[in-house]
């Protein structure tokens, strides 16, 4: 990840313990650490004091490019010293040697032996990748087949019963299955949607299916059921029920063929289900659920915004892959956004980290982040199996900024909770709207200020002085001054992308991806497992016959 890496490079060996096998050096045993440690001890200059400073070697130290994002990081609530030792700290674990060891496709997920190879996904043009031709090849055969499926529908050429037109494909999936597509649908339908209509189901509550199903005709619906294992109980329930929604509406079961597709890595499973092997896409052991947009996952984005934008999508994470790969440290965004995440968790004692989005089509990024983040990397044990000796993944939680502001950004600046903030905004928009470019401002000015106040607060000198200036006598600011008073002080990013298109939707989510890699390999935990959820699974199985 320095400037002079390659992609060579990637190739050399990995450092022993990106697969879990050698003894692990506790973080706060690193000496960069123990530096970071002290550096965090109070008294730490509040931020009015650092903003007001106007240091231009700070400015330019948080200052990051990349892909097209922009990330300003002024208002992290540290000093350049402490900056310095956490890019000391990126370079006494190696994230470089790890990040190689992933891109080689190395069984850094440890526990189920596998490679994690999502940067493949968007790939498979390399001529010489790290992680080989016959994944290149693979990727770019199933790239052309749900590609080619979805031009198929955008053009009304994929005929339902009876030979009507598809018009509604309904997603059945959940987590990974359902919060990437949906979240990218939401974001970028409104200026590439085709003829075919989105619709999703990931909550096997029957209200939630039939809310969907109610508007929409059987011969003109098609259902992809995503599930990597085939065996997910909450999706095989809704797409048992959307079969019999079909045979109800006149469709019988052995009519039904092209009214299904499936995305799984068992497509024996699908196969077995009901659904035609040519329409039964395929993904790998080695792709997460959560990482898995980039695959076969994406259909119901690429039906949504057709082939060049999906491309585009694959073109922007791609060229976010290629920053985190090459960058040196002090000036990679990803491994910033990473550094910057440990010293609010670690040393500032902030137990969660708020995503607010100051653009509407973002709507579902922060769930979205929300189970990269905490499924990856909400661990107790270090990467040799011993409990782990550091905080490990903030609770992640946000939403749309403007209406955070009028429901609980009261306790971002009052409560008696510090929580860091990545502010996302977007510069331009085409919204077809006479008066948009007003409408932009609004957004950006609240965007700004917010971040301002966070940061800056008011004391209670300052404050007495405005109550003064709206005319309130002395009695009436001495009581009201407590009350009105900001402690500031409160970290958080603003992240910038030009326009909410494909190509920077792509890099943005790539960034938070190796945030998240980063930030495991910072505290030594493994990110790309999720043993937490089987557990509920597994009770929930041995329970089902008893349920009311």
């Amino acid at each position: 990840m320095t400037g002079s890496s390659t992609i060579t490079a990637a190739r050399s060996a990995a450092p022993a313990n990106a697969a879990g096998t050698a003894p692990l050096t506790p973080p706060p045993q690193r000496a960069a650490w123990r530096r970071l440690a002290a550096l965090a001890r109070p008294p730490q200059p509040h931020l009015r004091t650092l903003l007001d400073a106007r240091d231009p070697a700070r400015a330019q130290a948080l200052r990051f490019e990349a892909a097209g994002l922009t990330l300003d990081a002024t208002r992290q609530a540290l000093t350049l010293p402490a900056w310095h030792a956490l890019l000391d700290l990126a370079d006494e674990v190696s994230v470089r040697d790890h990040a190689q060891a992933m891109w080689r496709g190395a069984p850094i997920n440890a526990t189920e032996g596998r490679a994690v190879l999502h940067v493949a996904l968007r790939g498979s043009h390399v001529d010489d990748p790290p992680w080989g031709s016959a994944v290149r090849d693979a990727v770019w055969h199933e790239l052309q087949r749900f590609l080619g499926m979805a031009e198929r529908l955008r053009a009304g050429a994929w005929r339902g019963h009876g030979g009507q037109p598809i018009t509604d494909v309904v997603n059945l999936g959940i987590g990974g299955s359902d919060l990437g597509p949906r979240m990218a649908v939401q974001a970028l339908g409104p200026t590439h949607a085709g003829p075919a209509r989105v619709h999703f189901v990931s909550n096997p509550d029957a209200w939630a299916l039939w809310e969907v199903l109610r508007p929409l005709q059987p011969e003109r619906t098609l259902f992809i059921v995503q599930s990597k294992t085939f065996t997910t109980q909450e999706t095989l329930l809704l797409a048992a029920s959307a079969r019999r929604w079909l045979a109800d509406g006149g469709i019988l079961e052995r009519e039904q063929t092209p009214h299904w597709i499936a995305v799984t890595a068992h497509p024996e499973r699908a196969q077995a289900w009901g659904v035609v092997a040519d329409q039964v896409l395929r993904i790998w052991d080695w792709v997460g659920g959560r990482y898995s947009l980039w695959s076969a996952i994406g259909l119901p984005l690429a039906i949504s915004i057709g082939r060049a934008a999906f491309e585009q999508l694959l073109a922007g994470a791609y060229a976010m892959d290629e920053h985190f790969l090459h960058a040196p440290l002090e000036r990679n965004l990803p491994l910033a956004l990473a550094l910057l995440g440990v010293w609010n968790r670690n040393f500032l004692g902030c137990p969660t980290h708020l995503l607010a989005l100051y653009d509407a089509r973002l709507a579902e990024f922060a769930r979205f982040i929300q189970q990269m983040d905490m499924e990856s990397n909400g661990k107790s044990v270090h990467i040799d199996g011993q409990p782990v000796t550091v905080d490990t993944a903030p609770i992640v939680w946000g939403g749309l900024g403007i209406d955070a502001q009028h429901a609980y950004f009261q306790l971002l600046h009052q409560g008696t909770h510090r929580v860091p903030v990545d502010f996302i905004g977007v510069r331009e928009t085409d919204a077809p709207l006479p008066n948009v470019a007003e409408h932009q401002r609004l957004l950006h000015t609240n965007l700004l200020a917010q971040a301002e106040a966070l940061a800056r607060g008011r004391d209670a000198e300052a404050t007495a002085a405005a109550l003064r200036a709206e005319g309130l006598d002395d009695a009436e600011v001495l009581r009201l001054t407590p009350h009105r008073t900001y402690r500031g002080n409160v970290p958080s990013n603003i992240l910038w992308l030009p326009r909410l298109d494909p190509f920077h939707l792509g890099a943005l989510v790539a960034a938070y991806e190796h945030k998240v890699f980063c930030q495991a390999t910072l505290w030594g935990i493994h990110a790309y497992d999720q043993w937490g959820v089987e557990l509920g699974k597994t009770i929930a199985r041995t329970l089902a016959t008893d349920a009311p």
